[in-house]
């Protein structure tokens, strides 16, 4: 779905949603749906790959951590752009998450584990990572360069 309005600082705002069951299956949609923004946003192509991994960081962690991987449950991403960038919000049916308590996973103890790399990636790939509604929705943030 798409809505073109104007936003407080009469910049055209375009929005995007997409609603993915819990199922790794998903992800391939998550990828056609950000060709679809790209092109629309005319972005340049440096851009595609951060926004990619982190979109899938974010969408895997809702559909494994946040949902339990139960199909009954829905994965949505909007996407919101204007001339300053693109946000995107993932959110997910589970109870959420502390990010504070995810352990990072560059420290020499947690390098040969599982665990918080997919966070760590959307922070270091993306502009802006923030949590809203205790963790089960993602903020992420790419600066559209002029």
């Amino acid at each position: 779905m798409n809505i073109i309005k104007r936003s407080n600082d009469n910049s055209v705002m375009t929005k995007k949603t997409i609603k993915l069951s819990s199922s790794p299956n998903s992800i391939a949609a998550l990828e056609d749906y950000l060709n679809g923004i790209i092109e629309e946003n005319k972005l340049c192509a440096s851009k595609y790959p951060d926004i990619l991994i982190s979109l899938t960081e974010a969408v895997n962690n809702a559909i494994i951590h946040g949902n339990k991987s139960d199909e009954s449950k829905a994965v949505r991403v909007n996407c919101k752009s204007n001339a300053k960038g693109i946000y995107f919000s993932i959110i997910d049916e589970g109870n959420g998450f502390d990010p504070a308590a995810i352990p990072d996973p560059t420290s020499p103890e947690k390098l040969a584990c599982c665990g918080g790399r997919g966070v760590y990636i959307m922070t270091a790939l993306a502009d802006k990572v923030a949590y809203k509604n205790n963790g089960s929705t993602v903020e992420i943030f790419f600066c559209i360069d002029p």
